[in-house]
């Protein structure tokens, strides 16, 4: 848990408690401060479990890229089996993306080489 999420929430829940003493008053400022001081604690509480859910996507990606690291002949076979069923479940979009990724290739595979423009002569 991230100290921002601590913050934010106590905040939250001083502004909740200041703008129900405003209301209680009938003090419009004391409300209107209330509800500005739990706004604040809304933000930053959305701040702490935004930076709390990067670390743990990063951990995870993390995680993955050990384990792929650690077994990369299984990682092939599970690709490569992910690949297959993808190919079986949709056989026209695979053939599709292959000869698309072909016809790029054999463009830049087949391009002429770039000549320097011709240079002008002017005698005068």
């Amino acid at each position: 848990m991230d100290k921002d999420r601590i913050v934010g929430s106590a905040k939250e829940f001083a502004g909740r408690a200041e703008g129900a003493v405003g209301d209680l008053a009938g003090d419009a400022q004391t409300q209107a401060s209330g509800k500005a001081r739990e706004a604040a604690g809304t933000v930053q509480n959305l701040y702490g479990q935004a930076k709390d859910a990067v670390r743990d996507a990063g951990e995870t990606a993390a995680g993955y890229a050990k384990d792929a690291y650690d077994k990369p002949a299984e990682t092939l076979r599970d690709g490569s089996q992910a690949i297959a069923k993808k190919v079986q479940d949709n056989p026209l979009g695979a053939l599709l993306v292959a000869g698309g990724i072909g016809f790029a290739l054999a463009l830049l595979m087949s391009r002429p080489a770039r000549r320097p423009p011709p240079r002008w002569r002017y005698y005068g």
